[in-house]
């Protein structure tokens, strides 16, 4: 049956992969050699309720780049595929659905039917992602799909496997060995899910925002002469002042003030360090006074310089707080609403003048759990809270009053012409990346891992090699973050997840145990226990999904034989969330590395090197550029933009450009097929006679060692690169252009051609296959009798040294290298395409006389040349091709008009002149640099380089030109 006319992916994509699957081609050890060495990646596990974006279909091409090229080479290959159970963003999902559906609550509902219903959306989710994964060409063992929940108590049938008793376990031990523990530290709160949330989970975004500047008094009246000097020591400014001026965007936070902090060096405020001042808010009978520190934290230039510290809210502060002793008072519920429990506010307030004044025997738990919030602000939200404070400072007067700027008539509209210093600035906000709410720091009771136990033989395995990290550069982050790692938050006040192993009798004493049973058994007869209703972080247990996913705690086959695992390619964003972590975790738990590399890529932009975001519109999906321009296309696209540590944009113009690329294979096999190409005999390796057939093989096998050498290294970009090379030029174009004469040849050199044609257009599929399998793996089924499928064909291992043939590689490149000389030539002087023209030679050697005999049909044709005459020296108007072993021209002064061209070509040098200025400009203004977007700067030095490349071709025609008179 004849090939169709072109490559319909929608209708084979499909077909094909069932096919794969039907015969149990991803399979764990498919097509391993016998005692072959183990290769194995584990899929960084998807939300089981997401979708495919392009990162997803990115990283999951590399990593099945690297699968089909280990499993093609007869390793013992495994890619593990699974899930995560995505706590937070699961739970969300499925409120949602439940809310659509107009089904009751989650608190309505209770935890245990609530959870029910989540392992229902799970189920229902669960195929989307999965079957996007196999749209692209995923070639994972799926039959061995692992999720980060299995086996749990509330799991329904048909969720086996021990992934949660391997976590419960984890925690358990590291409990046990005191590497976790409980206490109160700054965390970030999510208000609308009123739970803990990873620095990852936070989106800082910059909105428009006010800085208020406050007074706040000193205590007793005091005074000091505040200085102020220029840069030459001047002094610019000198008053008495009793107050001390603090600047600060939450003035809702005020309330819970512990202290003022200035930098030890600024002297303007060293009259004053030590001294109380006044918290300038509530009721004026109670109001708290706090000292006057120094601190390393403030910057002087900044503001006022004075900071005040308010160690239960912010990050920056809650470092001051603990180095300096300074108590930490919460002021929001987890609503993030002013607190309204505790004590009246004139009884907290007493207690906190008491801590202030240096009285002890107050521990951190009873400061933080202090209401010091006025009982006129109680209950209020937050921001309500905020205008409440701002309003009642600047009536007492408080406010740092500044000269008033008139309005469009002239008029100075606040009395005695001053107003309240409020500065409008942007400002960093943070936001829940699900929630889109202002994430506010709160003091809260958390499960935390001791990190400072666990960290150095995650530092160590990176630094004496035994997992690399790339590109190297960073290594240089993982070793900051962990050099300065913080104690691990692992708890999220959540319910679907796995809920924390301990039981608190009613003292408060801890019972940490795999079951309640067990921790029952521990607390003894008559005591009631009650479970922390906290589940897990999700990093917590992906932390553990290398031994996880393959039977730990049990001893496994699979975990002997396939860990540690080899590759891990993941993204720069999550290095320290979940590579540190999977580093941690399993040199903790088992003393191994997780994998031996680290293949770390940045974001996926859009063409022009912005990130993608719903609000810009530039989002692009997948699975619409599969189906426009099928996932082959897409694959090689990923794979030509994937350069080691290089910037990813995303382009649908080259996405078209390497559909084009399938279609120029396709048709080169359809040529194949019409000159009766794979009905030749089949051989492993031909052994052809003439020179053409000599060549292509040299190339095929320098090709292979090139793809080989690029993906040993991870540059998946060079290997597309030499493959698109190859196949489009090399075999598309010269070898099909030039083994047509022999395909009409006698039969000896016939059944040559079509024997190494078949043979070449193999070994193109082959090396093809891991970029491009659907294509490939359909070509390969139409082309012939096969043994087996050609995702489990057999790698070749060839080198140059057996297939490179001197003479002959030296004819046909020669050839090639002058043919490309002429038509460079002609396009530069604008040499009609379709006009034949003659060519002269001064000189040419022995090789290239024998050279230009064997294939002069060939180059006059392709080079749209008449003749070739020798001369002794070339005539004026000859524009000069360099040959090796000769010198040929072309005599054009009769057929173009060269002063025209010139004028063209000197027109056009001299507008790119213009654009190369500016462009050259705006890259040497330093402004331009610093404010720039980064994509914005390397987008314009993109630019300029290609406007350079084109300014040094068109000066080259130029002075082609110039040579002809």
């Amino acid at each position: 049956m004849a090939m169709e006319k072109t490559f319909d992916a929608a209708q084979a994509e499909d077909r094909l992969y069932q096919a794969w699957e039907a015969a149990g081609c991803f399979k764990a050890g498919a097509n391993a050699k016998p005692g072959a060495s183990a290769y194995c990646i584990m899929i960084p596990p998807p939300n089981v309720t997401g979708s495919l974006h392009m990162g997803h279909a990115f990283n999951n091409t590399l990593q099945d780049i690297l699968v089909r090229w280990h499993r093609m080479r007869g390793f013992d290959t495994l890619w593990q595929p699974g899930t995560d159970h995505a706590g937070i963003a699961t739970q969300m999902v499925t409120e949602r659905d439940m809310a659509a559906n107009g089904e009751p609550t989650r608190a309505e509902m209770g935890r245990d039917a609530f959870v029910r219903r989540v392992w229902q959306q799970k189920i229902a989710s669960r195929g989307t992602i999965i079957g996007q994964l196999k749209r692209l060409g995923a070639s994972c063992d799926w039959s061995r799909e692992a999720f980060t929940m299995s086996g749990a108590d509330s799991a329904p049938d048909g969720e086996d496997g021990n992934f949660h008793d391997a976590v419960i376990k984890v925690f358990v031990d590291m409990y046990n060995k005191g590497l976790i523990y409980r206490g109160k530290r700054l965390v970030n709160w999510d208000p609308k899910f009123e739970t803990a949330i990873s620095d990852l989970e936070v989106e800082n975004i910059e909105v428009a925002g006010h800085m208020w500047h406050f007074k706040y008094p000193l205590a007793n009246g005091a005074t000091y002469e505040y200085v102020e000097k220029d840069e030459d020591g001047n002094v610019t400014l000198r008053e008495t002042r009793d107050y001390i001026s603090i600047a600060t965007t939450r003035p809702e936070t005020m309330l819970g003030d512990g202290a003022v902090a200035v930098h030890p060096s600024d002297e303007r405020y060293a009259p004053i360090v030590g001294k109380l001042c006044e918290i300038p808010v509530g009721p004026k009978e109670h109001r708290r006074l706090i000292p006057i520190i120094t601190d390393e934290y403030p910057d002087p230039d900044f503001g006022s310089g004075a900071v005040k510290i308010t160690g239960a809210h912010d990050f920056n502060d809650y470092q001051v707080a603990k180095r300096g002793n300074i108590p930490m008072y919460n002021l929001m519920d987890t609503r993030a609403h002013m607190r309204s429990d505790g004590k009246p506010y004139a009884e907290e307030a007493a207690v906190a003048q008491a801590i202030a004044n240096g009285e002890k025997g107050f521990d951190e738990a009873m400061i933080a759990a202090m209401n010091l919030v006025p009982d006129e602000y109680r209950g209020l939200d937050r921001f309500e809270a905020r205008k409440r404070v701002v309003a009642d400072i600047t009536a007492e007067g408080l406010a740092v009053m500044v000269p008033a700027p008139p309005n469009d008539e002239g008029e100075v509209c606040f009395d005695g012409g001053m107003m309240p210093y409020v500065e409008s600035k942007p400002i960093m906000q943070p936001f829940g990346d699900r929630s889109k709410v202002v994430i506010e720091p709160l003091l809260t009771d958390q499960w935390f891992v001791d990190t400072d136990k666990i960290v150095g033989p995650a530092l160590d395995a990176v630094r004496n090699g035994d997992t690399k990290i790339l590109p190297e550069r960073e290594e240089k982050v993982y070793f900051h973050w962990l050099d300065n790692i913080e104690p691990w938050c692992i708890s999220r006040q959540l319910w679907w997840g796995h809920q924390i192993p301990v039981w608190f009798d009613a003292d408060g004493n801890q019972y940490c145990a795999p079951t309640g049973a067990e921790a029952k058994a521990m607390a003894g007869d008559g005591v009631k226990l009650t479970r922390d209703p906290d589940v897990l972080d999700t990093w917590f247990s992906s932390g553990l999904w290398p031994i996880g996913t393959l039977g730990w705690p049990e001893d496994t086959p699979e975990l002997r034989k396939y860990f540690p695992t080899s590759d891990l390619i993941t993204g720069t964003d999550i290095l320290f969330f979940w590579v540190a972590r999977m580093m941690m975790m399993q040199l903790s738990v088992v003393n191994q590395v997780p994998f031996k590399t680290v293949y770390l890529h940045g974001l996926v932009r859009d063409a022009k090197g912005k990130k993608m975001s719903k609000s810009t519109g530039n989002v692009v999906d997948p699975l619409d550029l599969i189906d426009e321009y099928g996932a082959d296309a897409l694959r090689f696209t990923n794979a030509a933009m994937a350069s080691l540590g290089g910037a990813l944009k995303l382009d649908t113009q080259r996405i078209a450009g390497y559909r084009n690329f399938g279609t120029k294979l396709w048709n080169a096999m359809r040529f194949a097929e019409m000159n009766e190409v794979f009905g030749a005999p089949a051989t492993t390796l031909p052994q052809p006679q003439h020179t053409l057939n000599k060549w292509i093989m040299g190339e095929v096998a320098k090709v292979r060692q090139e793809v080989d050498a690029a993906l040993e290294t991870y540059r998946f970009n060079d290997a597309a690169s030499a493959l698109y090379v190859f196949v489009w030029g090399k075999v598309c174009d010269w070898y099909v252009e030039f083994s047509k004469p022999l395909l009409q040849d006698d039969d000896a050199a016939k059944a040559e051609t079509q024997e190494t044609m078949k043979w070449v257009l193999d070994q193109c599929l082959i090396l093809l296959h891991p970029i491009m399998p659907f294509i490939t793996e359909k070509l390969w089924g139409v082309s012939g009798e096969r043994d087996k499928m050609l995702i489990h064909a057999d790698w070749p291992a060839y080198t140059t040294a057996d297939l490179v043939d001197r003479a002959a590689d030296h004819e046909m490149n020669w050839v090639i290298g002058l043919i490309e000389s002429i038509r460079s030539a002609r396009a530069q002087m604008h040499v009609p395409a379709g006009l034949k023209v003659p060519m002269l030679f001064s000189d040419l050697d022995a090789n290239g006389q024998t050279a230009w005999a064997q294939n002069e049909i060939l180059i006059k044709r392709l080079a749209r040349v008449d003749s070739l005459t020798k001369v002794d020296s070339f005539p004026k108007g000859c524009v000069t091709i360099a040959a090796e072993g000769g010198s040929f021209g072309l005599p054009l002064a009769d057929i173009i008009d060269i002063n025209e061209e010139k004028a063209r070509l000197q027109k056009t040098l001299d507008k790119l002149g213009k654009e190369l200025g500016g462009l050259r400009g705006r890259l040497n203004n330093p402004k331009f640099a610093a404010s720039a977007p980064p994509e914005v700067v390397e987008e314009t030095r993109a630019n300029l380089a290609a406007r350079e490349e084109e300014d040094a071709t068109l000066k080259e025609a130029l002075a082609r030109l110039e040579e002809l008179g």
